[in-house]
């Protein structure tokens, strides 16, 4: 006897399908605006912004590590689980990692030298307390980031439609 293929669905299946599900139901024709991708970023970003603020108050606030220091470890933390987070539960990739994550590596390069270094840092050396300037840098490299990552990093290929060939 042969026992047919199950479709098993995964966790990162249903945090699309709920994503996808929630932008349904925006008001005022926001729901064909806005992507589900572009809520799943959101989320996951949030989460890891979080991340990213803990270990920047562990390091500079708690442990007394620099700024500079502090920002880029909590960062490069923070940026790691962003990749796999969103790589698995928001964009699906199953693109071969590699390049990705070398694509990956060059987009948050320039985010961090952009913003980070330059917003966040500028904002801290200005006399703005240190948390309310990552804030304001973090506002900055979401729609980077989003952009980058839907469109460069975890670009799908578009189909090749066949057409006929005429004889």
């Amino acid at each position: 006897m042969h026992e047919p293929a199950r479709i098993t669905e995964t966790v990162a299946d249903r945090f699309t399908r709920w994503c996808a599900a929630v932008v349904a139901r925006l008001p005022l024709g926001l729901n064909r605006l806005v992507p589900a991708t572009f809520l799943g970023f959101a989320l996951i970003n949030s989460f890891t912004f979080g991340v990213d603020l803990l270990l920047l108050t562990v390091f500079h606030g708690w442990w007394g590590l620099p700024v500079w220091l502090s920002v880029t470890v909590a960062y490069v933390c923070a940026f790691g689980l962003s990749f796999v987070l969103n790589r698995t539960f928001n964009f699906h990739s199953h693109a071969p990692v590699g390049r990705q994550a070398a694509v990956y590596g060059v987009v948050v390069a320039i985010n961090y030298a952009a913003f980070i270094l330059g917003v966040g840092s500028g904002l801290t050396a200005l006399g703005l307390q240190y948390h309310l300037a990552r804030l304001l840098a973090g506002a900055c490299e979401a729609v980077y980031m989003y952009s980058a990552m839907r469109w460069i990093v975890f670009r799908r290929e578009p189909k090749s439609e066949l057409a006929p060939h005429a004889a």
